[in-house]
């Protein structure tokens, strides 16, 4: 679970006041300043991760590697996420021109808690956080929850707030115990369930290869998952510099789409520390998650409207972020989309 879920509970910051502290925080790098493509050679930019960079980001890195974004005059550099990193900060400081947190989950309780930023797509359909559990004990829909015992890891606790208020179930129902990134509880019995992300492989294999999982998001609470975004002060003079990311980017997950054993190689030599064999075995699953029946009619980083209005919707209800917080309409744009519309691959 990345870390930003923690930092943003909501709060009656100012939302100048943050900016202005994120500014005044940051310690190196300048604002960049996006210049007309046509005048410069390539534009330096700097999107920041929410995750460690592996397989959630292996377009974005087939697209490097294979010069797409040099094609678009980008001169790009990678941003590292991971425990010890933060993704909104730099982004409204100018450390970062642009940045991906890993739901928009956590865009939403950002933006409800004062942060001016501004959604402009999504790379994943649907979060692949998930409640597992064992075919001996299955949990399969929200009922099977009620009167089981469930690890989660502390940021992913709101979530199981919203399962219960969607459904219509009683939380005080469910026995929540703590859990880091152990997984031995499930195995033992300690537990009925865990919480992690399915994409993490490695961190799977120790429970078999029968596992059940729940998705959040496909009973009653609405995600996507790698959430772009940049800052709502910043966002007119970077248009053209995030289409010409989307475009890249779109090019390098179609490219990987259709050629996934060899993107797991170009992303495996670029992060040796990935486990060629494994990713292998995952590359299927992140196709899945970037590619549906909604991009292959709108295109990949697709968003829909009425999904993020219900997430909205139903992070007021449960008080995630507070009932007068502006919305979609003032949080996400299709600008960027729609001036990419004819080169984001529609496939599914």
């Amino acid at each position: 679970m990345s870390k930003d879920a923690v930092d943003f509970t909501p709060n009656a910051l100012d939302r100048r006041t943050f900016v202005k502290a994120a500014a005044a925080a940051a310690t190196t790098g300048a604002i960049v300043s996006f210049g007309n493509r046509a005048a410069t050679a390539a534009t330096p930019v700097r999107i920041q991760y929410d995750w460690l960079i592996g397989n959630g980001q292996i377009g974005d890195i087939v697209a490097q590697k294979r010069g797409y974004f040099a094609e678009e005059g980008l001169d790009i550099t990678f941003g590292p996420g991971g425990p010890n990193a933060q993704t909104v900060p730099p982004v409204l400081s100018g450390q970062a021109q642009f940045a991906q947190l890993s739901s928009t989950a956590q865009f939403f309780k950002a933006y409800g808690a004062g942060r001016p930023l501004k959604l402009f797509a999504c790379g994943f359909s649907y979060s692949p956080y998930a409640y597992i559990s064992l075919p001996k004990n299955p949990i399969r829909t929200p009922a099977d929850l009620v009167g089981k015992t469930i690890a989660i890891n502390p940021n992913g606790r709101y979530l199981l707030d919203l399962i219960m208020v969607a459904n219509k179930l009683d939380r005080s129902k469910v026995k929540v115990v703590t859990m880091g990134t152990d997984m031995s509880a499930l195995i033992s019995g300690q537990v009925d369930a865990v919480t992690g992300f399915i994409t993490n492989t490695t961190a799977l294999s120790v429970l078999g290869p029968d596992v059940v999982t729940l998705f959040p998001a496909k009973i009653g609470v609405p995600n996507y998952a790698n959430a772009y975004f940049t800052s709502e002060d910043a966002y007119p003079s970077q248009k053209q510099n995030l289409a010409r990311f989307i475009r890249a980017a779109s090019k390098g997950w179609g490219w990987a789409f259709s050629n996934r054993r060899e993107a797991v190689d170009i992303m495996c030599e670029a992060y040796p520390t990935l486990d060629r064999q494994i990713e292998y075995k995952t590359i299927d699953l992140i196709m899945s998650l970037s590619f549906d029946e909604t991009t292959k009619q709108s295109g990949w980083g697709w968003m829909s409207r009425e999904k993020l209005t219900a997430q909205v919707a139903l992070f007021k209800e449960t008080g995630n972020i507070p009932p007068n917080a502006p919305g979609v309409a003032e949080s996400v744009t299709w600008e960027i989309l729609d001036m990419t519309a004819d080169v984001r691959p529609k496939l599914g």
